[in-house]
């Protein structure tokens, strides 16, 4: 079964500084992270915020195509996710013909913003992203934290203490 989700937001994963993008259904009581790329993450960012730039950037000019060429963009799915990988499918129409197209969801979802089509997640795609494996133990994971956090001490400066100084 497809879920119709909203992009939500997009935030930075602490550890590894990837971006990533939060989808959340209507009701907003299911969400799902996508990690994503860098220039993705700005293509989405920027459409949500309404940022035009004075030459169109990737996803614009894909858009741009698509629509001299008399191209719908129906719908986007996120249907899978394989070895910690998501996929992503985008549904267009032309005449009367259909055309499903293998897309990253980054690109698919950047591209549903400019389009105003909608975002769909496959319910079996929800319930495999929570057990994801990001590759690391809690425990790695609290010794990084304590890495980070001594590194973050170590480095201080009495500039870095501003007007509150002691």
């Amino acid at each position: 079964m497809l879920i119709e989700m909203k992009v939500s937001g997009l935030t930075i994963d602490p550890i590894t500084n990837t971006p990533i993008v939060i989808l959340k259904n209507m009701q907003e009581n299911k969400a799902i992270p996508i990690w994503i790329g860098l220039f993705e993450a700005s293509a989405i960012a920027t459409e949500l915020e309404k940022i035009a730039f004075s030459r169109p950037m990737t996803h614009d000019l894909f858009n741009e195509c698509l629509k001299v060429l008399a191209v719908t963009v129906n719908k986007i799915v996120i249907a899978d996710i394989r070895n910690n990988t998501f996929f992503a499918n985008i549904y267009l129409s032309k005449e009367g013909q259909n055309f499903t197209i293998d897309a990253r969801p980054s690109d698919a979802i950047a591209l549903a913003l400019r389009a105003h089509a909608p975002i769909f997640v496959d319910e079996t795609v929800i319930e495999k992203s929570r057990s994801v494996d990001f590759g690391i133990k809690i425990s790695d994971l609290d010794k990084m934290k304590e890495d980070k956090i001594k590194e973050f001490l170590e480095n201080l400066s009495a500039e870095d203490f501003g007007k509150y100084k002691m």
